[in-house]
């Protein structure tokens, strides 16, 4: 059987979802009204990792659908995607990155994605010429990197996938090229089972210029051997590996648990990259989004029983503005830094805001306060001509 056979397996229903988990007539109720508008997809594989007893397992919050879906807090758009995109499928909304959103597929919807708005309903934000993108990238030589994404990118034909990539290596002012992937945490036997996709990351990871792909492990009990061997059998083929972990409340709110996921990550050769402050989501933010002062008690809590290499991470609002890290909380103030800026004037600038109760998100703080290097200008600092 092959993945794509594996993947016609997934458990879709109520009814098929009964089988492997315990739910009550309410649950079902709940989950067949919330399906309809935001459909449920998971492994079999990803299933096994649930208690089916457990109504606060963590990785049946992030699989299965809950109450919390009904509220419609929030914003389907919250980082601006619309207004960053320039052509179906790619947006560019920092000058070294182009994002390529290349299905609205993925082999397990997580109730937490900040693309609820597209993944697993129809949609016309996803790419469909793949070298009129490759052409846009190309004719502008500040793109450095470009980011694969979507939906789930390794769900796309190898075939397909072959072709974006070397649309995408020929073009020499690309120093690397990421794929945002959630496949080795919730289907990895799509990548070591693979013969033909390891072959491609090996020709496409050149010692000049190295394939990356970003994972997405919310929990250590994500780890498993299947998972390890998943990124074993892309690091051997040349491949570099990074983390992106999102706070979620119920999943990794806790500072020993989030600690011992980016322990285990460094271990098995991933590195953490970024903690993400959860968005505020419709359907996501009111039961998944953690306040501000206590995510960043977790994460400082959490760094306090990491070393060097595990703590790398930058704990981050992608915000519409751009990647804001949350650099520390003082009393009622929030000491805030642009890591990111779609404005290149806000590159590297702190500013602090006005604390409030219950905040999770910029928009919900008060009164900015620009910090005292107000006039700091990355881009005179480094201009185009020097940046590469």
């Amino acid at each position: 059987m092959n993945w794509k056979d594996e993947l016609s397996n997934n458990v879709t229903t109520v009814d098929e979802l009964s089988k492997y988990i315990l739910l009550d007539n309410d649950e079902k109720w709940r989950i067949s009204k919330i399906i309809q508008i935001h459909p449920m997809s998971i492994t079999r594989y990803y299933l096994s990792l649930i208690d089916p007893e457990d109504k606060d397992d963590p990785i049946r919050k992030i699989a299965i659908p809950s109450e919390g879906e009904f509220l419609l807090n929030g914003d389907y758009d919250t980082s601006g995607e619309h207004s960053n995109t320039k052509l179906a499928g790619l947006q560019h909304k920092y000058g070294e990155t182009a994002l390529l959103l290349t299905t609205n597929q993925c082999a397990t919807y997580c109730r937490h994605c900040f693309r609820k708005r597209l993944v697993g309903v129809d949609t016309e934000e996803v790419l469909k010429r793949i070298p009129r993108a490759v052409g846009y990238i190309a004719e502008r030589p500040e793109i450095t990197n470009v980011l694969i994404s979507g939906g789930d990118p390794l769900m796309l034909d190898n075939e397909v996938l072959e072709t974006l990539l070397k649309g995408l290596d020929g073009i020499r002012h690309l120093k690397y090229i990421r794929i945002g992937t959630r496949i080795p945490v919730v289907f990895p036997m799509r990548i070591f089972d693979d013969v033909e996709f390891l072959n491609m990351v090996a020709n496409f990871s050149h010692k000049w210029r190295r394939l990356y792909f970003v994972a997405h492990f919310n929990h250590p009990r994500e780890i498993t051997k299947e998972s390890v061997r998943a990124v074993d059998a892309l690091l051997s083929r040349g491949a570099i590996m990074s983390n992106q972990t999102v706070l979620l409340r119920g999943v990794n709110d806790d500072p020993f648990v989030l600690a011992k996921l980016q322990n285990k990550l460094t271990a098995i050769g991933v590195n953490p990259y970024y903690v993400f402050q959860c968005r505020p989501v419709s359907r996501v933010k009111p039961h998944f989004q953690v306040p501000l002062d206590r995510a960043y008690s977790i994460v400082e809590r959490a760094k306090t029983m990491l070393d060097g290499h595990s703590k790398r991470f930058r704990f981050v609002m992608s915000h519409r503005r751009g990647k804001i890290e949350i650099v520390g909380i003082d009393g009622d103030q929030v000491l805030l830094k642009y890591h990111q800026a779609k404005d290149r004037e806000n590159l590297g600038r702190v500013f602090s805001r006005r604390l409030v109760p219950g905040a999770g998100w910029l928009d919900d703080l008060e009164v900015e306060h620009v910090a005292d290097n107000e006039d700091f200008s990355l881009p005179e600092l480094f201009p185009p001509d020097r940046r590469n």
